[in-house]
This record gives structure tokens, sequence and C-alpha cells, in this order.
């Protein structure tokens, strides 16, 4: 399955109180990055703070063992 490389480029102060929980939610503080599974409910945090993170698609890792 696809993982999303999620990274902050914009502080959130400022930004509305669910913007803040939102970036909290998924897991950031200013310029790190997360490794997240690609699904509905990730992708629809990411559209509500899309103009404070970078996205990228990565392969995921199988372990066939």
């Amino acid at each position: 399955m696809a993982k999303l490389r999620i990274t902050q480029t914009k502080s959130y102060s400022g930004a509305p109180e669910k913007h803040r929980r939102t970036l909290q939610a998924l897991g950031l503080k200013h310029q790190r990055s997360v490794e997240l599974e690609d699904n509905a409910a990730i992708r629809g945090m990411i559209f509500q703070v899309r103009h404070m993170v970078k996205v990228e698609e990565t392969e995921g890792q199988e372990n066939n063992g």
C-alpha cells in the first residue's frame, strides 16, 4: 500500500484552532515530516491544511517473510 510523506512547511501561529488540531492529529511539528498510510481520512486532513503542508507519495515496503 502507498504511503504519504507529509511535511509541515508553514507555522500554525495565527491559524484557526481547527487547523492546529489537524496538524497535531497528523503528528506534525514545524519543518518535520511523517509517513502515514494513504487513506481517505488522512487525505481529508491533508486537504484541510493543504496550504501548510507538502505531500509526497512514497512506496510502501512489503515484507514477504
